[in-house]
């Protein structure tokens, strides 16, 4: 894995056509692509393992240099089949497929799909593949802010499973229905008998806005200890000017108490994300957001109120090149409890600055 990394940043070093494009085409069908990025994290509450806080995924390593995400990916695009494999390495990959088992922890997407009309849009796709739920992806370079909200960070970052999509003639309507193994999940829990099911509809009613809807209904417990989960992910997308952009999001989800149960737990989570591209060099992006889950279903603290927490940052970010981006993010939790470790305590608040070099191909 280290050495196709190594290979794909010399690539976009040595070679200039390599370095102006985002992916490296062979013949018309085949493309392959590279993404790689560094980062630093330093928390002012000083954990002396360097483990930083449980209920998140990326970026998630105090006071040492690290690899985040190390990718590489083989794509192919004919009329009627796509298939898509990537493997990657780094702590996200460490962190987020901790439950999976041996050799699946290194894989990003495994996934083919076949189109199914010859006069529409029509396609289904089977394997792993990313998350149908969220405004941000597990790729930095993609995402208005350097880290991962809350809501990103406890919703799945990939899935495994078969969708059949649509896609409208004028590109405007993205609709889609999904059969899956779980909630982020490549591999069922043991003893797990349940199939999920999700769906996402998407609308663009033009190049400057893009609405969502996405959901996810399913168990992801034992047989024994069955519990349905009903979650709902919208957000909207909008280029307000060339320069300003904003995000408004809003994840909501519901299980059950016990099997059975007519009780449901609920947890909640509203983001805004806003950027403003000064030019083709600098960037400014902020973010505010609160996570509610009082009965702790996603984030678990054991302590009266539960988690909630208000969340706050601000990014400035630097192409370095058109494919190499440096970025510095300072971030901060409030939350209801003392829950964040500190020393031999717990305080209410959590402030740490994150720095990161994306490099891509």
């Amino acid at each position: 894995m280290k050495k196709y990394l190594i290979i794909g940043l010399l690539l976009g070093v040595f070679f200039p056509k390599a370095q102006s494009s985002d992916s490296l085409k062979i013949g018309n069908k085949i493309t392959f692509s590279a993404y790689a990025e560094l980062f630093y994290t330093y928390d002012f509450n000083e954990p002396n393992n360097h483990l930083r806080q449980n209920f998140l995924y990326s970026y998630n390593r105090h006071n040492e240099l690290n690899l985040n995400l190390g990718l590489i990916k083989a794509n192919y695009q004919s009329d009627n089949l796509r298939a898509n494999i990537a493997l990657m390495g780094g702590t996200y990959a460490q962190d987020n497929m901790a439950a999976e088992q041996g050799a699946l922890r290194y894989i990003n997407e495994a996934n083919i799909g076949i189109k199914i009309s010859k006069n529409k849009n029509l396609w289904i796709d089977a394997g792993i593949m990313p998350s149908h739920i969220g405004w941000e992806s597990a790729i930095g370079k993609d995402n208005i802010n350097l880290t991962r909200s809350f809501a990103a960070e406890n919703s799945p970052y990939f899935e495994t499973g078969a969708k059949i999509s649509y896609t409208s003639d004028n590109g405007k309507w993205f609709l889609s229905g999904l059969v899956l193994n779980g909630w982020q999940r490549i591999a069922k829990v043991e003893g797990n008998q349940s199939i999920s099911f999700g769906h996402q509809v998407t609308y663009k009613p033009n190049d400057k806005i893009t609405l969502n809807s996405s959901s996810f209904i399913g168990n992801d417990k034992t047989k024994n200890e069955k519990r349905m989960r009903y979650f709902h992910d919208l957000y909207g997308s909008f280029q307000l000017t060339d320069q300003f952009s904003a995000l408004l999001g809003l994840d909501v989800g519901a299980e059950q108490k016990l099997k059975g149960s007519e009780q449901y737990n609920i947890w909640y989570s509203p983001n805004v994300q806003m950027k403003y591209q000064f030019d083709n060099k600098w960037a400014l992006a902020g973010r505010l957001e609160y996570y509610n889950d009082k009965n702790g279903v996603i984030i678990s603290t054991g302590t009266p109120n539960g988690f909630q927490t208000f969340g706050y940052s601000l990014n400035v970010d630097y192409a370095i090149f058109k494919n190499v981006v440096f970025r510095t993010e300072a971030r901060g939790f409030t939350s209801k409890d003392a829950i964040f470790v500190k020393n031999d305590g717990l305080k209410q608040g959590n402030f740490f600055i994150t720095t990161s070099l994306a490099a891509w191909f």
